[in-house]
C-alpha cells in the first residue's frame, strides 16, 4: 500500500543526508587534501561533522520528534559506536592494504551509513515518538 506520508518522509531523510553528505565530503576532502593527516582523522573528522548536521535535520523536520534529545542523540552515538570503527578500520584497511581510492572508499561508507542510519533512526532512535512535534 502507498504511504505518501513514508514516502515523504524518505525523501527529507535522503536530502538532509544529501546535505550532510556534501558537508561530510568536502570537509574530507579539505583535509585529505590540505593536511599530512591519516585517511582515518580524515574520516572520522568528517564523519563527525556529518552525524550532527544529520540528527538535528531529521529529528526536526524528517522524524518530526519531540523525543528527549540527549536520549536520542545517545542512542545515535550507540550507533555509530559500532558504526564508526567498522568503517574507520575497514576504509583505512582498504585504502592503505588494498589501494581503493580514498573517495571511493568514502563513498561507500557514505551509502552504507545512508541505508543503516535510516533503518536504526526510524525503528530504534525515534521509534514510538514519530510525528510527535
Amino acid at each position: 500500500m502507498f504511504n505518501k506520508k513514508e514516502l515523504m518522509r524518505k525523501v527529507k531523510f535522503t536530502l538532509f543526508s544529501i546535505s550532510a553528505g556534501i558537508i561530510e565530503i568536502l570537509l574530507f576532502t579539505l583535509l585529505n587534501e590540505l593536511t599530512n593527516l591519516g585517511y582515518w582523522i580524515c574520516y572520522l573528522t568528517a564523519l563527525i561533522a556529518s552525524i550532527i548536521w544529520n540528527f538535528t535535520l531529521n529529528r526536526e523536520y524528517t522524524f518530526k520528534s519531540t523525543t528527549n534529545i540527549p536520549k536520542a542523540m545517545f542512542k545515535v552515538f550507540l550507533f555509530y559506536l559500532v558504526f564508526t570503527p567498522c568503517t574507520t578500520i575497514g576504509g583505512n584497511y582498504l585504502v592503505k592494504n588494498l589501494h581503493v581510492n580514498e573517495y571511493i572508499t568514502t563513498g561507500i561508507n557514505m551509502i552504507a551509513n545512508f541505508i543503516l542510519e535510516y533503518l536504526y533512526d526510524k525503528y530504534v532512535v525515534f521509534r514510538g515518538n514519530i510525528d510527535t512535534k
